[in-house]
């Protein structure tokens, strides 16, 4: 399976128009390259585990829903549980 378009990405945040379609390329795009860095992996080859694309469709979602660095008057919360869990098995550990 090759790495997540923007019409899976779309799906999974239930997107229909195609109004935020640039803005939704450019969270995607900022979504595969901090996976990729977390795993020293490439999230946009075929063969990508599904736990990892789970984890850029999720993070996705989380720059695309929250926009802002801060925010006032909400409660500040880590990224949805699970994402780190899904890609804990992939990370990339570096001593040095």
């Amino acid at each position: 399976m090759p790495g997540i378009t923007l019409d899976k990405a779309k799906a999974h945040l239930n997107v229909t128009l195609d109004a935020d379609d640039a803005l939704l390329t450019d969270k995607l795009a900022a979504a595969k390259a901090w996976v990729g860095a977390y795993t020293a992996s490439n999230p946009d080859t075929d063969g990508t585990p599904a736990p990892v694309n789970e984890a850029v469709l999720q993070l996705t979602a989380h720059l695309y829903q929250n926009r802002e660095a801060s925010l006032v008057g909400v409660t500040a919360q880590e990224l949805p549980f699970g994402f780190l869990d899904l890609l804990a098995p992939y990370r990339a550990w570096s001593f040095g």
